[in-house]
Formats: structure tokens, sequence, C-alpha cells
């Protein structure tokens, strides 16, 4: 089978779609891989990476995606990447169709292409294994620009930040971290917070998930229950406020309210992560790496959908180890037998040959499922 490796094209966007080590283990399986010129020149690999490893270089998005059969990318092709779908296609990436353009999904179904999303491949016990890696990306990062926006000095017009210290010093208190979200991403988020010194409270509305946290931490993070009247008082206590809420397949829920968002001290921190699927809170609109920061009730806002791309190896490295087994799957069986022979990767197709297979993504764009895949109707038994 033939692989493609475009170049990523959104603003800044410094990640690449496979690695040269997934590129190698591709092409030791027999398939020929094509990469763009320069693909993975943002994440710290050269073009002589990829011939090393047996891909093939060409020099244009355009004839990757005319001679690949499956496109591995990770942001959400653009509106000048749609006219080169091959038809018959298939294309993996974080896709997030609940909140893209119309024109994306227009151009996916116009094109019949099989479509899978990588936050929505799902595994049998619930885990999503090519998101959590994103996801601790993400998490992990969240004190490096926590840190950054509390400093003094901003250029952000009209406000600087609280000028505090995450970890605070003897005898001056650590600044007071609230992550509502207790997933994969909230987690890391709160190990790397602790880990700082702030003092982490996590929010959610599981409670086993709020025990496995206290347990996992031995109690040195706050656990509250995520009803509105808790996190009415966490946020204004916040000196940090990472919003971690994630429902793939579906616009994230807002939890956050503007009335709470003004309880908040003037300079503190607003990290939304979930604006991959719309913000959970409601001051949160999607920022960019060019322009990541902007004021809303006298709050910063951090609101950048993309925003591993600024620790583009660590990313290109992590998710292409927890995509290539899929990818390998794909190459060994063909299309329709992957998908078959595997429930998570089923799950993960929100589009097959230009047709909607999964129930939620109809469900969140007001149509309906018109490929079922398996017995039963929907994308491998639904999400």
């Amino acid at each position: 089978m033939e692989f493609g490796i475009p170049r990523e094209v959104r603003d800044l966007e410094m990640r690449v779609g496979l690695t040269p080590a997934g590129a190698l283990t591709l092409t030791q399986a027999g398939h020929v891989v094509y990469a763009e010129r320069q693909a993975g020149r943002g994440a710290g690999f050269s073009d002589e990476d990829y011939r090393e490893a047996g891909a093939q270089i060409v020099y244009s998005a355009a004839e990757v995606y005319g001679r690949a059969d499956v496109v591995a990318k990770l942001a959400r092709p653009t509106k000048e990447e749609h006219p080169l779908f091959r038809p018959g296609q298939m294309i993996f990436s974080f896709l997030h169709l609940p909140v893209a353009s119309p024109d994306l999904f227009q151009a996916l179904v116009s094109r019949e292409i099989t479509a899978v999303a990588y936050e929505m491949i799902e595994q049998d016990d619930g885990a999503r294994p090519v998101l959590i890696p994103a996801s601790e990306v993400a998490g992990r990062a969240a004190p490096l620009i926590a840190g950054r926006l509390l400093r003094s000095v901003q250029r952000v017009p009209d406000q600087q930040g609280l000028g505090i210290l995450l970890s605070g010093v003897p005898g001056v208190p650590a600044a007071t971290v609230v992550i509502i979200g207790g997933g994969v991403l909230g987690v890391n988020a709160a190990r790397a917070f602790l880990g700082l010194g702030a003092e982490v409270t996590v929010l959610d509305h599981d409670v086993q998930k709020l025990r496995g946290i206290d347990d996992r931490f031995d109690g040195r993070i706050t656990t509250m229950f995520a009803n509105e009247y808790n996190i009415r008082r966490a946020v204004k206590f916040a000196d940090v406020l990472v919003g971690a809420v994630l429902l793939p397949g579906q616009r994230a829920p807002l939890v956050v309210t503007r009335e709470m968002v003004r309880t908040m001290r003037p300079g503190s921190v607003i990290i939304d992560f979930s604006i991959d699927e719309g913000g959970c809170i409601a001051t949160s609109r999607p920022s960019t790496l060019r322009d990541p920061v902007y004021v809303q009730e006298g709050i910063i806002h951090y609101c950048v959908p993309n925003m591993t791309s600024t620790i583009s190896r660590t990313a290109s490295y992590a998710i292409t180890n927890a995509a290539l087994p899929y990818l390998l799957r794909v190459g060994e069986h063909g299309v329709l037998a992957a998908i078959e022979k595997d429930s998570a990767l089923a799950r993960g197709v929100n589009l097959y040959q230009g047709n909607i297979s999964h129930p939620q993504i109809a469900a969140a764009l007001g149509k309906e499922v018109t490929a079922n895949l398996f017995p039963g109707g929907g994308a491998g038994g639904g999400a």
C-alpha cells in the first residue's frame, strides 16, 4: 500500500504526521511511503532522514495526495488541501468534525474519503490510544504556558499577569491551580503543576476518577465533584484555571460561565485545552500560535487548538508511536478488512467512502448514519 506524509500547512504548525521511524516501519513491512519535501523540518527531521527510512521524497502536496492510498496527517486539513483529496482515499488526522468548517465535511463527502479521526479511535475499555499521548504532551506543557503568562511583563494590551511564581517561596504561598476535568490531560497537567510546587485542585463528575487521583498523588491534590456550586467556588480562587473537558465527537460542554470568570482576579490565567472541541469556558475562543493570548473580563486567555505544535518533535514521536499500529493494520489487510478486524479503528472512522459511519458525528452534525459498517449498525458498535 502507498502512504503519504504531506507537509502541514496551518500557520506555525510544526508537527509531522509520521516520523522517519514510523516511515521505516512501514517500508520494512513492504509499503511505499511518500514524504513531501521538508514535511518533517518543523519537528527537526530532514528529507535525508526520510530517505534513509526508505521513503520517497516528492516535491508538492498535490503529489503526496495524488499518489497515496492513505494519508497520515496531524492537523485538520485546510481549505487549500481539500481539492487535493484523491477520490476513495483514506485520511488519518485529528479532525474534530463537530466544530470544523462545513467545507471540510463537504470535501470529505464529495471525494468519497474514508476519514479516521485520531481523537475517536477507542478501545473496548474506553481508552483512546492516539488521543492519550497528545493529551499527555499538552497536560505536561500546561505549567510552561501558565508560568509565562503569570509574569508581570506581558505583551497583552492593558493587562499584566499576577506576577506570581507557581511554586511560591518560603513565606509566600504557591499559585492556586484549578483543573476542570480529571481525564488524561487533566491528570498530566495536575502532575506537572504539583511537581513545580503549585496548589492543585481537580474537579470531575466521575467520583472514581477523583478517587484514582487522590490515591495516585497520596492526597496532595485536592479533589472536588464537578457540580455548578463547586465549580463556581473553585474558579473564584484560581490563579490558573485549566479547562480539560473532552467529549470526543461532540462539542465540549460549557461548564464555566462568563459570570464565574468575572469573579477571578484580574491578571489570572485561563488555559482552555477543550478549545479543540469548542471550549468549555464561556469566554474562550480559538486563538493561534501567532497570536495566542487575549484578554476577556480582565483574565488572560490561552486557547490554542494545536498548542502541542510548540513541542513538535515530542508530539510527533508520541502520536506516531500510537497511530502506527492502525496504519500497519490498514496496510496489511486493506481498508475495509482492517476496520472489520479492529473495533478500536472502526470507532475512529467518521466517514466511510464519504458516508457518515459514526453515530456521534451524525448526531453532532444533525445528519443520519449512511454507512453501517457492521451488523447491528454504527461504526464498530458505536463509541
